[in-house]
């Protein structure tokens, strides 16, 4: 499912036209980019948690030279499914 996907299926279930569908949801996702980007968990109940964690530093390789680099400490985005979320799709997917 695509961006395009998602916001068909939301104006089709809303009445709204697509353009402010779009806006919407192109607001939402600024919305939690912004409040990542400055270390803050997104949390929404019966869906799950946008979060951010930390990667410790590590060492890596870089076989075609043969050499050891550091890989630093770094943030990265996360998403944490709540249990009826996961419980949800755990019951209904069918695998094909």
């Amino acid at each position: 499912m695509t961006k395009a996907d998602i916001v068909a299926e939301i104006s089709e279930g809303t009445g709204l036209e697509k353009m402010e569908t779009q806006k919407v949801v192109e607001a939402f996702m600024d919305s939690i980019k912004s409040s990542l980007s400055k270390g803050e968990n997104v949390y929404l109940r019966g869906f799950g948690s946008f979060i951010v964690k930390e990667r410790a530093e590590k060492t890596g390789r870089n076989i075609s030279k043969n050499t050891t680099i550091i890989i630093p400490a770094h943030n990265i985005p996360a998403f944490k499914p709540a249990k009826t979320f996961v419980e949800e799709v755990k019951n209904n997917v069918k695998v094909k």
